[in-house]
């Protein structure tokens, strides 16, 4: 049986170069990977994070998806590799086709965890920015099984249907040497789920780029939304299969894993329906403005060094008149002035300050008798009090001391004094 029209499958899937085969199935997971992430750089940058994490990331995430899907695929398929006439070395043979995506994204996520952790960022904020850009890259790997004519579904009989050549046709056993089955020996078009499951998760991407902006879905709900909604088509497009598939009472073990993660994923969306707050992303967007404002309000705390400076000039010239007086002098009071160490002992009535009476007295006298005042005063500025002490009564010395010590306390200096 074979319809008028239909989608034709490729001749060939594998072309070599030398010895290096190149392989459809690989080239259209790779593509998947660099769209996936080309569009999760960009979704994480709108979010206000570093550019290059998604790749840093991807580095762990994509090897370990790599290994988890392989790995889910050959536990619900082990008689392939395990049972009778199986080979378990074939396990290995990745680029054969048989990737699982459920354990792709349980192991995936493994290694988007260490990625986060590493990067110190949330990985259900970065979740949520790869969502879309998984979908698109699940959509563009399903044309591997295009190339593979591998996981068709029934026989259908219109014009979208896939032919399939007879040798990759469905057979008794998982054999590659097994006898066709005779139930489809002779048909040649089938369901091409391929197509159904590139198309749906194409509107997965759209879905969820949609409610992510209208709805801001952050903390995981745009991630778990893409879960959802994936699960809802896989379950219809796995229900169409007819290659070899481990049954639980009666529906395909996939089927039964898209009813249980649909399930989680719905719990989720109720459970942080109100979830708010930052996520932490790897960096601030706010650190340019706050840190630009920030700058210019330290600028005048420097301000005041040269004002410092300026009074230091200032009294510097006021302490100048003082030297000459010095001079005058013995050295020893000018060595201990410049050392900071306090000057020997004077007399008492030297250091205290002029009594009321006594700056009356100088207001009212002070005009006569100041310039003989200030000219006693220069004289015994030189000399130690200790010495005019000293002095006789009867000594010109003596009274010369205290002469000065009167101009000291601002008293006129008077004959018989």
């Amino acid at each position: 049986m074979q319809p008028l029209a239909f989608i034709p499958s490729p001749s060939q899937g594998v072309w070599h170069l030398g010895p290096v085969p190149i392989r459809a199935y690989a080239i259209m997971i790779i593509i998947g990977i660099v769209v996936a992430v080309w569009l999760g750089e960009r979704r994480w940058a709108a979010k206000g994070g570093a550019p290059g994490v998604i790749v840093d990331v991807a580095v762990w995430a994509v090897p370990f998806g790599l290994v988890g899907g392989r790995l889910y695929h050959v536990i619900t398929d082990y008689q392939r590799y395990f049972g009778e006439n199986g080979e378990p070395a074939h396990a290995l043979e990745i680029w054969k086709g048989g990737l699982g995506i459920w354990g792709a994204v349980v192991l995936g996520a493994v290694g988007a965890v260490i990625g986060c952790r590493r990067r110190g960022i949330s990985v259900l904020a970065l979740g949520d920015a790869v969502a879309p850009g998984i979908a698109l890259g699940q959509a563009i790997g399903r044309w591997g099984n295009y190339w593979n004519q591998e996981l068709y579904g029934r026989p259908l009989d219109t014009f979208w249907a896939l032919k399939i050549d007879r040798e990759q046709r469905p057979r008794l056993s998982d054999g590659g040497l097994a006898p066709l089955d005779p139930k489809y020996a002779d048909v040649a078009t089938y369901h091409p789920t391929f197509l159904y499951e590139f198309l749906w998760c194409i509107g997965v991407a759209v879905l969820v780029i949609w409610a992510d902006r209208k709805f801001k879905l952050t903390h995981g709900r745009a991630f778990f939304l893409y879960v959802a909604a994936y699960t809802v088509g896989r379950f219809w497009i796995e229900a169409l299969r007819i290659d070899d598939a481990h049954h639980f009472l009666g529906m395909r073990l996939n089927d039964w894993t898209s009813i249980v993660v649909f399930v989680g994923a719905v719990a989720y969306l109720y459970l942080a329906r109100g979830r708010t707050g930052v996520e932490a992303v790897g960096q601030e967007p706010a650190d340019a403005p706050s840190g630009g404002g920030a700058e210019p309000e330290r600028e005048p705390e420097a301000e005041p060094e040269p004002e410092v400076e300026a009074e230091a000039k200032d009294e510097r010239p006021a302490e100048e008149p003082d030297e000459p007086e010095a001079a005058a002098g013995e050295p020893e009071p000018e060595r201990e002035a410049e050392s900071g160490e306090p000057e020997a002992p004077k007399d008492e009535t030297s250091e205290e300050a002029p009594e009321p009476a006594e700056v009356e007295a100088e207001v009212e006298d002070g005009p006569k008798d100041a310039p003989e005042g200030g000219q006693d005063a220069e004289e015994g500025a030189g000399k130690d009090p200790a010495d005019a002490a000293d002095g006789e009564p009867g000594d010109n010395g003596g009274d010369d001391a205290a002469a000065s010590e009167d101009a000291a306390k601002g008293e006129p200096v008077k004959d018989g004094k």
